[in-house]
């Protein structure tokens, strides 16, 4: 834990240093790009049904590890609907969020020293996630426009690969896979289980799939791949992020269904979640199809965007989440994003996420934080003769 300690996550580290400078100096003249923390209101529906089902005054105690019945259902239902497969609530594990997915989908799938492949850049907590449960983490490079690279996958395929753990839209490039690289991806995936008799699982974590800009849509990895896990969450696209509470889907015809959802029920209780937050499930279960004003955080992204690239810094502009993930214009990162940090800005430099020489902005923030922030970066851009 020690040394876990030492490589924590810079997510983590910015924020609590915005916190310093906030009292430090006022929190209108820190601009904190740090952390991916909604700063939308939660649609009215929630308020509408978290108020009803809080009246009721009941189903606050133990409920079977997978969650309740009635949740499950109606989340199969949901998918069902989204992926045209016969999902039902037997496929359905709700859990602490998508971190508590994915954690429960490695506990039911690793066995110790199976090796998971995962695409750079890529949320820092993987790495923790994958210790816990005795995996060997396999970092691959992505292209120049952050897509999958599949010649790298390929090539870092052995026989001790269990999991391709994927986000998209990612964090932090807000890059969306195609349907043409995933349909790619399961070919050679499908070709190595024929090769050696060994299943390869494909865990998607999509906390960020309805956060799409620009008429993008994601394609559906259940109707791609069928040895696929979908870890969710309600975290971002309800603004629900401190309420903890999320899914982990399972193919239904995925090989060793059964095997797979009971070792992850399981896992949901013997990791310590037990079961996800009983409130909010009773209160999900009515506004699956609910999201925030993805509007205002494309807004927001526009904004930005258009105000940094006047200035010269270089980036993809993002097709999902709320992250900007722009060249630093030195090749140490670390530095640049200190120096930012004398302008009272903060962001998180590309290293935290395996991708040196990139920094990344989180624009699920106040508009006039964007606003009065633009200034300061032209500062930053003039020092170093971007414009």
């Amino acid at each position: 834990m020690d040394n876990f300690i030492k490589r924590a996550s810079w997510i983590r580290e910015m924020f609590e240093e915005g916190q310093r400078l906030k009292k430090l100096y006022g929190k209108d003249q820190v601009f904190d790009f740090s952390l991916g923390n909604p700063s939308l209101e939660p649609p009215n529906a929630f308020f509408k049904f978290l108020e009803k089902e809080a009246s009721l005054h009941q189903g606050h105690g133990y409920m079977p590890n997978a969650g309740f019945d009635e949740t499950r259902e109606a989340v199969a239902e949901y998918l069902k609907k989204e992926h045209n497969l016969p999902f039902s609530s037997k496929d359905i594990i709700m859990t602490s969020g998508a971190a508590g997915a994915i954690n429960i989908a490695l506990k039911a799938l690793l066995d110790p020293g199976d090796e998971v492949i995962v695409a750079a850049p890529y949320f820092v907590e993987y790495n923790f996630y994958i210790d816990n449960h005795g995996g060997v983490l396999k970092v691959v490079p992505t292209k120049d426009d952050f897509d999958l690279d599949l010649e790298a996958i390929a090539d870092n395929i052995s026989v001790k690969t269990k999991v391709i753990l994927l986000n998209s839209p990612n964090n932090p490039t807000g890059q969306i896979y195609s349907e043409r690289t995933l349909k790619g991806l399961a070919k050679i995936l499908e070709r190595h289980s024929q090769r050696t008799n060994r299943i390869i699982y494909i865990i998607m974590d999509e906390p960020y799939n309805k956060i799409v800009y620009d008429n993008y849509s994601i394609p559906s990895i259940f109707q791609i791949y069928p040895q696929t896990l979908v870890a969710n969450s309600f975290s971002k696209t309800l603004s629900i992020a401190g309420e903890r509470i999320g899914y982990l889907a399972i193919h239904p015809n995925a090989i060793h269904k059964e095997a797979i959802v009971e070792a992850a029920i399981l896992a949901n209780r013997i990791l310590g979640f037990v079961n996800a937050p009983a409130l909010m499930q009773r209160v999900i279960k009515y506004i699956l199809n609910e999201t925030v004003d993805i509007n205002q955080y494309q807004y927001r992204r526009d904004l930005l965007c258009e105000g940094l690239s006047k200035m010269g810094f270089s980036f993809i502009k993002p097709k999902g989440t709320f992250y900007l993930f722009p060249k630093a214009p030195i090749a140490d990162d670390i530095k640049f994003v200190n120096i930012l940090k004398n302008e009272r800005i903060l962001a998180v430099p590309g290293s935290g996420f395996a991708a040196p020489g990139y920094f990344r902005l989180s624009f699920c923030v106040e508009v006039s934080t964007i606003e009065n922030a633009l200034p300061r970066f032209k500062r930053v851009a003039e020092a170093f003769h971007l414009v």
